[in-house]
């Protein structure tokens, strides 16, 4: 009357999860753009960057295959890049409508190993 079915038990894996999101802050002044921390292991990042000049700047992450980009972002706004990113050397820009003197030197970020997987971590959603 009643039947018994295995459900996928031979598909399944139980693949680990990503390593938990950093949160990296960056600043962009009419010199430079900086990043904190500018150094850490691959995997899932939060970018916020601050405008702290007079102008709108677009913000631009770019190396190994990733070209991501935001804004314009207003002068004291914040901007965000949401990314998963590989080993390797990354440059972060602020770029302007704009024809200045100067232009904003940016920032390098280098990424290293993969950190270590979520899968042990409690309170994640």
């Amino acid at each position: 009357m009643l039947a018994v079915t295995a459900c996928g038990d031979d598909d399944f894996e139980n693949e680990p999860r990503p390593a938990v999101p950093i949160q990296i802050t960056g600043v962009i002044t009419e010199e430079r753009l900086t990043v904190s921390p500018n150094k850490f292991g691959a995997g899932p990042i939060v970018l916020t960057i601050a405008n702290q000049t007079d102008g709108a700047h677009t913000v631009s992450l770019e190396g190994e295959g990733i070209q991501e980009r935001v804004g314009p972002v207003s002068p004291e706004g914040t901007a965000t890049i949401q990314k998963a990113l590989k080993q390797g050397q990354y440059v972060v820009k602020a770029g302007s409508d704009q024809a200045t003197d100067e232009e904003i030197r940016p920032a390098t970020v280098v990424v290293g190993e993969p950190r270590d997987s979520a899968s042990d971590e409690l309170l994640l959603p």
